[in-house]
């Protein structure tokens, strides 16, 4: 199994708009593309930081070869879509695993 771990930091002046979004818009365009099997949306607790919180999303697909025509065929385009929409309101770390 393949973990696709996203940490996105994003500006607590906006966190409530960016959690109802990323579960009402992007994840489900995410999981559109066929790719991942299942997902897992957190928040990070050991975050302190006055201005910004953290969340975690984890995508889980069954195969390097699935994750790799995600990456090609649709992440650019859902990656934009984010990007404009919060510009300059949060960061984002991308993470891939592989289950042992």
């Amino acid at each position: 199994m393949i973990l696709y771990n996203v940490t996105v930091g994003i500006d607590k002046e906006i966190e409530a708009v960016w959690v109802e979004w990323m579960k009402t818009t992007h994840i489900p365009e995410v999981l559109k593309t066929g790719t991942f099997i299942k997902y897992k949306f957190y928040k990070v607790l050991s975050h302190d930081d006055e201005g910004s919180v953290s969340y975690c999303i984890q995508y889980f697909t069954p195969t390097l070869e699935k994750f790799n025509l995600y990456l090609k065929d649709h992440a650019p385009a859902l990656m934009e879509h984010h990007r404009a929409k919060f510009e300059g309101k949060h960061v984002a770390f991308l993470t891939l695993l592989e289950e042992v």
